[in-house]
């Protein structure tokens, strides 16, 4: 079927995209899809889906180390406390993605997360936007990009200051953290999660 499940050397089959580089197949098989529900994990994943804006995911994995070295291993409150000097060091370090927007944007970010401790803390935030349902690609055509669920934890980030939490966005954040799966039917990774079963 074209666009669905390939068989890799290994004999298991994947969704298209994990394959090209060792980076993005380590990561499907390991990593994308499991829930994510602590603070710092959550903030990473999203201060990286926002970066992601308008490039290639392999792009980010490929500087990942060094985001979270700069970032202090996407600590909330030590990110929260950047300022001017901070952008100005981050703007000149070519190993992440120098565009201040996004910088500024993951400074914020930080800050919004502190102010929703308060209410709950941004994992039950995030992740009470979970759809009761979960997409069954079969092939890479038929895996959404958006949903209601997405537009409306976009719209309800917004709300609180947060920033590149566009609706595309927010919907790769919820298959990278296991709010849906996205795995093609088929992948031996479908069902990783373990929220869902098909």
């Amino acid at each position: 079927m074209a666009g669905g499940p390939v068989v890799g050397e290994d004999g298991l089959a994947r969704t298209p995209w994990a394959y090209g580089d060792p980076l993005l197949l380590e990561y499907y098989d390991t990593e994308w899809g499991l829930p994510v529900r602590d603070e710092s994990g959550l903030f990473e994943r999203l201060s990286l889906e926002g970066f992601q804006a308008g490039l290639s995911w392999l792009t980010i994995l490929k500087k990942r180390e060094r985001f979270r070295e700069v970032f202090a291993h996407f600590d909330v409150d030590t990110v929260a406390g950047y300022g001017d000097a901070e952008v100005a060091a981050l703007l000149a370090d070519p190993g992440i993605i120098r565009h201040r927007g996004k910088i500024e944007a993951c400074i914020g970010n930080a800050r919004a997360i502190i102010a929703l401790r308060d209410s709950g803390g941004i994992a039950e935030f995030i992740w009470s936007f979970r759809p009761a349902q979960t997409p069954t690609p079969q092939t890479i055509a038929e895996v959404p990009t958006t949903s209601s669920e997405s537009a409306a934890l976009s719209k309800a980030l917004k709300r609180e200051g947060f920033r590149f939490v566009g609706p595309t966005t927010m919907y790769a954040l919820m298959e990278a953290v296991g709010m849906v799966d996205t795995h093609l039917v088929g992948s031996h990774r479908r069902g990783a999660s373990g929220l869902w079963s098909d």
